[in-house]
């Protein structure tokens, strides 16, 4: 009740709606003195009916006295409802402004926090709402921007650099994952030197999440690494990588572009070990998921942030709360 009663006096709805209460208990109780036989129930009723123009016409008054307090309320009513109208139309726009230029906050819990905007920032969130699992799930952008870059209903933009400040407004804490990209504007240096001081501060600020960092130089690894970053990819590296299996081996550039993307073919992605397979050595696991849910294991995650051991001998066995990483269809994985 406080929250709102600092909302009304903040936005002046206040003082709106005491004339409306007061309008309709004096017309009210004015009514009820100068009608016969209209109850004081029926008199408040038939005001907020008149008031609000609706006109229901199941009362009206018949007394020279009832008409001229009816013609009263009609003219303050048509004014005090587009005071009303008005006062609400721009507390929703500027609401709407507000969010577009960065200036709110939010509480969502397990979104994902992106920090930095470039164009590997609007192919994440592409990739995000072609997966069915993040279709609707809320991102929080933190870019020093001037105003919110995409027209998606589940996106919400922070003004501002990575800070205690901006990571508390974009509920940080309570985030999934934090993915912190680097600066396009900056030479690869300063990039990546930014990179890493957004990642000492997320994981000073929130340490439980997850955090995703992009680097252009592999040797600044070991600084995040230092920084507890939960993964971290070497854009170059990735790149050179794929790159020089192409060379090799022609087509494996496709195989792997259709994993990593969510657009079209078979997805990349974990899956948490059926309870049946729990004890299980890796050849039955790959077999048993093969037959049920038509997809192949690559590897095993010890639980949803651990190591991950890629292609498992035949032997490993799998444990109670470890994830598969395989590749299929998502729909029939679940």
């Amino acid at each position: 009740m406080k929250r709102f009663w600092f909302f009304l006096q903040k936005e002046n709805l206040h003082y709106v709606l005491l004339w409306v209460v007061i309008l309709v208990s004096l017309s009210a109780t004015m009514i009820a003195l100068l009608e016969p036989g209209l109850s004081l129930a029926d008199s408040i009723w038939w005001s907020i009916v008149t008031l609000t123009t609706v006109g229901y016409g199941d009362f009206s008054p018949v007394t020279v006295g009832g008409r001229l307090v009816a013609v009263v309320i009609m003219f303050f009513g048509i004014g005090l409802l587009g005071m009303l109208s008005a006062t609400l139309a721009s507390i929703l726009i500027s609401k709407r402004l507000r969010e577009n230029k960065g200036m709110s906050s939010y509480s969502f819990k397990g979104h994902i926090v992106i920090c930095e905007w470039n164009h590997r920032a609007r192919a994440i969130i592409k990739e995000l709402r072609g997966d069915s699992q993040t279709k609707g799930t809320p991102v929080v952008l933190i870019a020093d921007i001037d105003e919110k870059p995409l027209a998606d209903s589940n996106l919400y933009f922070i003004k501002g650099c990575v800070n205690e400040e901006t990571l508390e407004k974009a509920g940080a804490d309570q985030a999934g994952t934090v993915v912190i990209l680097g600066n396009d504007h900056l030479e690869e240096t300063a990039r990546d030197a930014k990179v890493v001081l957004s990642t000492l501060t997320v994981e000073c600020t929130c340490p439980d999440v997850y955090t995703v960092v992009e680097l252009v130089d592999e040797k600044n690894g070991r600084h995040c690494q230092r920084a507890q970053a939960d993964e971290i990819i070497i854009g170059s590296e990735l790149s050179s990588h794929l790159i020089a299996s192409a060379a090799i081996n022609h087509g494996i550039s496709h195989i792997v572009s259709e994993m990593l993307s969510t657009q079209y073919g078979n997805d990349l992605y974990s899956m948490p070990l059926p309870t049946e397979l729990v004890g299980k050595n890796f050849l039955d696991v790959l077999s048993r998921i093969k037959k049920q849910y038509g997809s192949t294991v690559l590897g095993v995650q010890k639980g949803k942030a651990g190591k991950v051991v890629s292609n498992p001998p035949v032997e490993y066995v799998v444990d109670q709360g470890d994830q598969l990483i395989v590749i299929g269809d998502r729909q029939s994985g679940k």
